[in-house]
């Protein structure tokens, strides 16, 4: 495969495989070192890369296996499991702070998912994959990824209502 070839089909997803690294990692710069050690990982293997169906596919896998790696390493003291994509673009400040405070919250409560919950949540709310990518990415059967979604949603509207009823029952 020619570096040309090589750079149309995998550059696209690069930055699908930082968030997804700083997604897991939370450090831009253990992110960016992830995403690094998978480009070389695509490009030591560029031959191969013809034959697989879903290049995309591949490079999440490769991506999610190399940061579970690196947090059971424990390579860096500062990896955590948290998500920092956010970014609200409401012109009012009033309601740009309230918005990074509920996004808090949610991010709180996606911590206490299962891991499993956590990446499958956020393959398909925050990244937008369909079903079978992320049966692909997560090695998954597609009744495994609907049950596991839903239980994640569940468990986070049941936590959020949990809490409004705490906040209501605290004002009165």
């Amino acid at each position: 495969m020619k570096v040309s070839e090589f750079n149309h089909l995998v550059l696209p997803i690069q930055q699908k495989i930082f968030r997804l690294s700083k997604r897991l990692l939370t450090s831009s710069d253990a992110a960016e070192d992830a995403t690094q050690e998978v480009m070389i990982k695509l490009w030591n293997q560029k031959n191969g890369l013809k034959k697989i169906n879903n290049v995309e596919a591949f490079a999440m896998t490769i991506t999610k296996n190399h940061c579970l790696d690196q947090l059971k390493l424990k390579a860096n003291n500062n990896l955590r499991l948290v998500h920092t994509n956010y970014e609200n673009t409401a012109p009012n400040p009033q309601e740009q702070l309230e918005a990074k405070q509920d996004w808090s919250r949610v991010e709180a409560m996606m911590k206490t998912l299962p891991e499993t919950q956590r990446m499958v949540l956020h393959l398909r709310q925050i990244e937008g994959y369909d079903y079978d990518k992320i049966c692909e990415i997560m090695d998954m059967k597609p009744t495994a990824v609907r049950v596991t979604l839903s239980r994640a949603r569940k468990s986070l509207v049941e936590q959020l209502s949990k809490q409004n009823d705490y906040e209501k029952r605290r004002q009165n």
